[in-house]
């Protein structure tokens, strides 16, 4: 157990870290999240949200999954997106994919993991209906163009969902943006904005 016993101690340390440098911090975090970022992201450990664009709890209202998907079955992220519009009322929704990332990767190679496949089936598909833009590419272009064209399909499942379509119709202020992060530089991409 000292793999748990490490956070413990790396979480009291944070909080004492924090306390001192300003004492109001864990005050105003509790009182009330007013993020205006929606990050839709992949589970991969190497890509924190917060610290990849260096804002603070609270500032950025984060749903991770593999793959940073967008399906419009998956009721966690379909909630999670309706709480960001209707009730948090962010004015940016970002879909944030990785280069190299572990699912892309296995779904590109057709592995065989269990369970996850069935998930993954959405972008062997994506490579199926880009098939003649992938299929020239050396493998590792070929991985990181999917990667991309992953990220544009899930933004494009946020923009046919009914919350998203139903903010729109009420004049609601919110901008989609799709954005790749490299793990070799530490850098995001723009794909595509509204």
């Amino acid at each position: 157990m000292p793999e748990i016993q490490r956070l413990l101690d790396n979480n009291k340390e944070w909080a004492a870290l924090k306390q001192e440098q300003d004492p109001e911090f864990f005050r105003s975090l509790a009182k009330q999240q007013s993020p205006i970022y929606l990050w839709i992201g992949c589970s991969d450990s190497r890509v924190p949200a917060n610290q990849i664009v260096d804002l603070l709890p609270g500032d950025i209202f984060v749903h991770r999954n593999v793959a940073n998907m967008v399906v419009h079955t998956d009721f966690n992220c379909m909630s999670v997106l309706q709480y960001a519009l209707d009730v948090l009322k962010v004015k940016h929704i970002i879909v944030c994919g990785h280069y190299g990332c572990g699912g892309v990767q296995a779904a590109l190679d057709d592995a065989c993991l269990g369970l996850i496949d069935n998930w993954l089936l959405h972008i062997k598909d994506i490579a199926k209906s880009r098939a003649d833009e992938l299929a020239d590419l050396p493998y590792k272009e070929r991985l990181n163009r999917l990667c991309e064209l992953n990220v544009l399909e899930q933004a494009q499942n946020v923009r046919e969902t009914s919350v998203f379509r139903d903010a729109i119709k009420r004049g609601q202020d919110v901008k989609l943006h799709s954005f790749i992060y490299s793990l070799t530089n530490g850098r995001i991409k723009v794909l595509e904005r509204d």
